[in-house]
């Protein structure tokens, strides 16, 4: 099993990187610093990196044998929510322990038809999405946000 252990710290426009293989992964993967998986040719992929850190689609990890391998973000079904109220809905995201997108005029969530059905049924506008989490096109890299009040917690929809 090939082992990747590191990721590639330089801007990917800084040299010219020859990538010789693809790790699509969705963002719940992304996330974890330890995890199987297979690249998109089917070859078996252990990862083992530093805690904390989050992939994104375009990082470039490296492999034990000295390959560059690129990550992908598998696209999800997201609830685009629309609404002028968006400070007030993050907040009730936040006290479910839902991981947010936080962007300027909406916030995206994987897709929940709980959470769909309530952000409809308070007249705000949702919507459902095929995109990646946090690597939409044309977004800021670090726009991803647990949001999640000190001290509340509610588990009505866990």
């Amino acid at each position: 099993m090939l082992e990747i252990k590191a990721r590639l710290k330089i801007p990917r426009a800084a040299y010219k990187v020859e990538v010789k293989g693809q790790l699509r992964l969705p963002f719940e993967a992304r996330q974890k610093s330890r995890l199987r998986a297979r690249l998109v040719s089917g070859e078996e992929v252990g990862l083992m990196l530093p805690r904390g850190e989050v992939l994104r689609g375009g990082d470039l990890v490296v492999a034990s044998d000295g390959r560059v391998i690129e990550v992908l973000a598998e696209p999800e079904k997201l609830l685009h929510i629309e609404s002028a109220e968006l400070a007030r809905i993050a907040y009730h995201l936040g006290n479910r322990h839902v991981p947010v997108q936080v962007v300027e005029g909406f916030l995206r969530i994987a897709a929940d038809h709980v959470l769909e059905e309530k952000a409809r049924g308070a007249r705000r506008q949702a919507s459902e999405r095929a995109n990646s989490v946090v690597d939409a096109p044309a977004l800021p890299r670090r726009v991803y946000a647990l949001i999640a009040p000190a001290g509340i917690r509610d588990t009505t929809f866990v």
